[in-house]
Parts: structure tokens; sequence; C-alpha cells
């Protein structure tokens, strides 16, 4: 989902969850600590989920199939509806009870989660905004109703509300490998979006005084129960979203007769709501191959004018989806073009108002199909019959459809920042297809595992589309201002949704931007690719945790990454790689070299322990025990004899001469080596998080030469490090991060101009000398003869 962030007062609060904690190896030190394995962090693999990050062999997830039949009452913003649910329990577990979640009662003010944040009177407010902070102690009707309960047999089943949660109470366990059917009746009020915010409700245009639906969260559904945490019953605070079970869906709608709708999956009955000349345009759209106008802008307008009476009931079928929205409204323009993917046509659509005409009918539905086709490469083919894309104002996803923004001026005309905020939300939308609707992660849980990732390929996405376009999400340098905040200001990408203050930075745009800086920087986009698509074909249809993704990057490409997630993921450390100090040095082919040294010396002592310990001595002492040079005297030397004092120890001085190891160049190594340029480079980590050191040199004869210095230089000194390096030309200027690719902080000290004083490195050649293990100087035995 993409947000727009404005000043009001906000009434979403912080959920108690997950605390992620970036476990030090070696506090206080200067190593030990970035570099150590994720082992004491992440879960312990099992039979459901491999040290690889694969599922594994006994992997396994629930399902619930629904029938659902509803009802919109247009004049009073009512639904009514009722559902039968098929739950399969393919766990190991027997259930007492299931969950399920009502998030419809977020707009309740008696069954809401509570979820209370602090607040302020500020100096000016919106009054819609403070007739909603009055409160009041009586039920203002929003929120779902239950009406009736009953099991497949028709027996009233006994159940509990806790806020935005359901809990059926079942009257015999549910044994693995069972099913449990169940009928549920229900109604809610529908909620203006506008004024009362969330993702599900209407918006009304007092103009021509019509309403757009847009149904989302709108049914109670199961709430997944998992090998890694058992149920997910999270309360749905507004925030953090949703963790939902694969199944098949088949759901009528019965709406006013003039509306048009659309909704996740495909329509069965075509023939039976649109006229002739519509579903003639819409079977030609299944192959066109730019977008055909199924209902046109003169036939949305005129409906918005007549309001025909009457209703008309549209079935739809999804199967093997998490979720199932829909909209409605006499508004619609209906736009349609087919789109393949791997042999077979994608039906891409687009519904929107006059309002949003200009952009829309040019825009959306290519948009759609860029966005699966890009998607699909990066990841795996769109597996679904359809992609739709809706302009109601919003930005938010499900199974096949999703709500977008962005409308033209009163005169058609519109701004560059809208046409490309309309392009980013279908594209980030149309995209979470992918991420969370089909490589299902816990948007409860891990915001960052559905927003970062799927902000990412947005990124990639965006990038495909033109050249020019002005990607917020995924360049590093885009970050820097969210990475240099106070540390009070932050907290760690691994941290529940509900506690995250910088929700947009932190869940969007940080991981969006580690992804695209591993891509780019650390693995290179060959090796990324590859772990990426097969961390997607690994988790398509399943529930993915934070550990599988981690582990499944490097599984696949044969990197050590942990030192990656550590950083990005876990802490709140920020990039600051300064470029501390640069020396200089030229050649020294003619150094003078010294003679031999002489030196007084005294000969070895005889090796022998300084004390003699337990194992020693009782060895001694014990009489089963011989010893090898006691059994062959052939093995005593005169060592043997020395160590015991059977041969004096020599404490004279005696001179020593120590012969030199190093001599002058030849002409040719000197000719070699006499214009070269030596530098060191000394680098500082002032941020926290290591990272590559990318340097640049500017030649005074002005060419540029990089340098990638990997990450794992900082392994053994996290603070500090530097480098050597021999040139064969004066360096004029060095610059650290020239292409700003690691998001670094504080780019005033990534500089050097070229003014470090010159030194002498004086050069030699080493002889041939003494091996290894072989002794010099004067020893005990030369002493003794």
């Amino acid at each position: 989902m993409i947000r727009k962030f404005t000043l009001s007062l906000l009434f979403a609060a912080s959920l108690s969850g997950l605390s992620a904690q970036n476990i030090r190896n070696n506090p206080g030190s200067n190593h030990g600590n970035s570099f150590e394995q994720l082992g004491t962090i992440l879960p312990t693999p099992n039979e459901q989920r491999t040290a690889s990050g694969a599922p594994g062999a006994k992997y396994w997830q629930q399902r619930a199939d629904y029938n659902i039949k509803c009802t919109l009452d247009e004049k009073k913003q009512l639904l009514t509806g009722g559902e039968t649910v098929t739950y399969f329990n393919n766990s190991p577990d027997p259930l007492d009870y299931i969950w399920l979640q009502l998030d419809e009662n977020e707009h309740s003010n008696v069954n809401n989660a509570n979820y209370q944040s602090s607040s302020r009177m500020p100096a000016y407010m919106e009054l819609k905004t403070l007739d909603r902070a009055q409160g009041t102690a009586a039920d203002n009707g929003y929120g779902i109703k239950i009406i009736k309960l009953t099991d497949g047999q028709g027996r009233v089943l006994p159940y509990t509300v806790n806020k935005t949660m359901m809990r059926i109470d079942l009257a015999t366990p549910l044994k693995p490998g069972q099913q449990f059917v169940f009928n549920l009746q229900w109604s809610y009020k529908i909620a203006d979006r506008l004024v009362f915010g969330g993702r599900g409700g209407y918006e009304f245009f007092p103009e021509d005084k019509n309403y757009l639906f847009t149904m989302a969260q709108w049914f109670p559904r199961l709430c997944v129960y998992s090998d890694f945490q058992g149920w997910q019953n999270h309360q749905f605070t507004g925030r953090g979203e949703f963790a939902l079970t694969f199944g098949n869906y088949r759901v009528q709608m019965t709406v006013p007769a003039d509306h048009i709708v659309g909704a996740t999956g495909e329509c069965l009955n075509y023939s039976g709501v649109l006229t002739p000349a519509q579903l003639s345009r819409y079977n030609k759209a299944r192959t066109a191959k730019a977008p055909v106008e199924i209902v046109t802008l003169a036939e949305a307008k005129a409906a918005e004018g007549k309001q025909a009476s009457g209703t008309k009931t549209w079935v739809f079928q999804a199967n093997n989806v998490r979720d199932f929205a829909w909209t409605s409204s006499r508004k619609f323009v209906w736009d349609a073009m087919a789109q393949p993917i791997e042999g077979r046509n994608v039906m891409c659509m687009s519904f929107y108002g006059k309002e949003a005409y200009n952009l829309y009918s040019r825009f959306s539905t290519r948009a759609v199909a860029h966005t699966i086709k890009t998607y699909s490469d990066f990841t795996i083919p769109y597996p679904y019959p359809v992609a739709q894309s809706v302009e109601a104002a919003n930005g938010m996803e499900y199974p096949m459809i999703c709500f977008n923004y962005g409308r033209t001026d009163k005169d058609g005309t519109y701004s560059e920042s809208t046409k490309n905020g309309m392009l980013g939300v279908v594209i980030h939308e149309v995209g979470h297809n992918f991420f969370p609707m089909i490589v299902n992660s816990d948007e409860r849980q891990w915001t960052w595992m559905d927003e970062g990732l799927n902000s990412f390929v947005e990124y990639l996405t965006e990038e495909l589309w033109d050249n020019k376009f002005p990607s917020k999400k995924g360049p590093a340098h885009t970050i820097v201002d969210y990475m240099k905040l106070p540390k009070d200001d932050l907290e760690p990408v691994m941290t529940n949704s509900e506690n995250i203050v910088k929700f947009g930075p932190n869940a969007y745009s940080k991981p969006a931007t580690a992804l695209n800086i591993l891509r780019e920087t650390i693995m290179g986009r060959e090796l990324f690719d590859h772990a990426f698509k097969q961390y997607a074909r690994r988790w398509a249809f399943k529930h993915p945790t934070p550990a599988d993704l981690f582990r499944t990057m490097e599984d696949a490409s044969g990197e050590d990454l942990d030192w990656f997630w550590r950083g990005w993921f876990y802490s709140t450390d920020a990039v600051d790689i300064s470029l501390d100090s640069v020396k200089l040095a030229r050649a020294d082919v003619d150094p003078r070299i010294p003679g031999a040294r002489t030196v007084m010396s005294k000969v070895d002592k005889p090796a022998v322990n300084a004390f003699e310990d337990i194992s020693k001595v009782r060895n001694r002492e014990d009489r089963k025990i011989s010893f090898y040079t006691d059994r062959d005297t052939a093995a005593r030397d005169f060592y043997w004899k020395y160590d015991r004092g059977m041969i004096p120890y020599n404490d004279k001085t005696v001179k020593q001469e120590i012969p030199v190891m190093i001599e002058q160049l030849g002409e040719a190594e000197k000719a070699r080596y006499k214009d070269k340029y030596f530098y060191e480079l000394s680098f500082g980590n002032k941020g926290g998080l290591v990272m590559p050191i990318i340097v640049e040199f500017t030649y005074k004869d002005g060419t540029k030469e990089v340098d990638r210095i990997p990450a794992q230089i900082w392994r053994h000194n996290e603070k500090t490090v530097s480098k050597f390096y021999v040139k064969d030309k004066e360096v004029a200027g060095i610059l650290i991060d020239p292409m700003r690719e690691t998001a670094d902080i504080d780019e005033a000290n990534n500089r050097w101009g070229g003014d470090s004083k010159k030194s002498k490195l004086q050069l030699f050649k080493e002889r041939a000398g003494i091996a290894r293990g072989q002794s010099s100087g004067l020893n005990p035995m030369q002493a003794t003869n």
C-alpha cells in the first residue's frame, strides 16, 4: 500500500510485538560484531523451514474456501452478506477453535483495537477530525454485526468477538486432515473513506450525487494458522495489514443495476450484466494490444445522470487467492487490453471516473500491463487471469485488483508530479500481486516484507517504464535524510508494523534501497536476480518469514550476506565512510644498503619447561610408563644430554655477525619502478554500518579510475582500515562513493584534493635467506665445540 501522510490527529498506535535485536558478539570491540553470523538471531531450521531458506519436507499451510453472497444498498450505504466457509486443517495440530478477522470493526468506536497514540491540541483542526476526537460512549453503528453463525448442519455455534478479532469455538477438536464448514451472516454500515480513513468504504461525489464503493476487508475471513507462530490474531489497528489463508472464492454481488463492478477473479456472467455492445468490446479487448473502452466515457457520464432503478447480480470466481476485493459505481469508464505472459493473455483492466479520464485512459492499463510483465521477469510468471487498476483516490492492493489515485484538474490538464505519482501508485499496487498476494508474507508482523520488497521491484519497473522516471524509492541517495536522523527517531527494519515511528522510510524506502544496493553494489545483477527469483519460486503461494528470504538469498547466490542483513535490517546504523588521510610516496630505487651487523649474544639455554607440570611428574613416577628415548638410546642426541645438564650451559657472550638479507635493484627493475606513485588511503567508519568502499581516482591528466573494495575489508577492524595502492600516474583527487550508491550520510568527508606531502619509499630485493625452520646464529652445539 502507498500512503499519503497528512497533518491531523492520528489515533493509530503501537502493537507490542516483534522487537528485533542486533545481537553483538563482542560488545565494545572494534571487531567480531558486524561480520558474525545471524545464527543467534534467526529461528532454528526445522522440517517445515530448512537452513537453505526453502520450505521443508513437512511444510504445511491451511486453506479456506468461501462461497459469499452480498447485497449493496447504495441509499443506506449498507452491505449485508452471508458466507459459507470450508476450512481445511492441513496442520499436524488438533484445533479447539478458529480465529477470524473482523477488520471493519476498525471504524467502530466500541470494537476497534483501541491502540491509542500520544496526541496534542494543534493550532488548527479540520472539523471532521475534531468530531472524531470528541468521541462518544454510544455505539456509532459501524463495524460488523454478526446476525447468525451455524455449522454445516445448521447448529448454532458459540463465538467471541474481541475487538477486531472473532473466535469460533468448536464442539469437538478439528483434527489434522479434517474440514470444518460454517455459515455466517453479517451486515455493516459502510464508512465514508474520506472521513474515517482506511482502505474500504465509499467516496461521495456531490456534483453528480454518485458513490464510488471500494469494498475491502469487507467480510469476516480466516486468520493464518502457521508452523512458526500458531494463530496470527493480532488486532487490526489500521496500519499493519494482513496475514491471510489461500483458498478458492465464489462471490455474488447484488448492486444497483447501472453499476459497473470490478473484482478479484473472473466474472462468470458478463453476458447477463453487460449490454451487447459492451460485451462485444470486452471480447475485442481480450486480444487487443492497446486499451479498448468497454464502458465509454459517454456511457459513464450518461449513467451518472440517470441513476436507474433495480439491481443486478455479478458473479466472480477466483482460485488460489488469499483475499477478495471489489469495486462498484455507475461512474466508471472501463478499459482493457491483453498482456501476453508465457503464451497466455492476461486481461489488464482499469476502472475510473471522468475526473481521472485524461490520465487513466492513456496510462493506467498500459502501466498495469507493463507491471505484470516486468515483475514476471524478475520473479515468477504472473499466474492469474486478470490484473486491474481502479482510480479511487486511494492506494491499496488486493489479488488481481487494486485501488489507486491520480485525477486531473477540472479542464483535464495535470501536472507532471500528478502523472508520475499516478504511474508510481499503479505500478506499486499492481506489483503487490506478487508481494504479498502470491509470496504471502505476514504484513501484520513484517510490513517491510511486502512493502519493502514490492517497493524495490516497483523501482526496477519504474526504471524500465522511462529512463527519466523520478523514482523516490530505491536509489541510495534518496534514503540519506532518513538514515542521518537521530537514533531516537529510528528503529530497525525488523520492527513490528505497529511500533514504527517513521513508517514510510522504514518499511518502504530503506528495505527497497537496501535490496537495490545489494543488487547493484554488493552482489551484482546476475547473482542477485537469480537468488531473488529463487525466493519467489520457493515461496509462491506459501507463507515466508524474513529468515526464509535471508537464507534463500545466500543459498542461491553463494554469498555470505549475514553482515548485510545485520547492518541494514537489524540495526539503526548509517553509512558514513570517511577518507581520513592520504599518504603519497615516490620510489627510491637506490637506497643505501647497510653492511652486515655485528652483535653480542648468548647461546640458547636448554629448551625445557621452566616448571614441571603435574603430568610430567606423575609420568616419571609411574613405573608402568617408559619413554621412547629410554627404550631407544639412538634417539638421544647432544640436546638430550644438554637438557639434563650432562653438557654444561655456556653462558659466555659471543660475537655474531648478522648478514644483510637485502640487495640493490637491477637496472631493469629500477626502470620498472622509478616512475611509480605510491598511496596509502586511510578510511574511517563513522556511521557504524559496514559497506564496500568505492574509491574514484582522478589523475592529473584528467582520466579516472574506480576501485571497489568489498565490505569484508572491515572484518578485522570495523572502525578504521587502510589500503596501499601502486599507480602509474600522479593522482589529483580522490572521491569516495562517486555514484552515491551506498547511502553515505556525510559526503563532506569523502574527498581528497591532492595536497599530501610526498615522501620516499625505499625499494630493494630480498636475498635468498634462511629456510623456514632452519636455525640462525650461534647455537649451543657450535658454542660447545
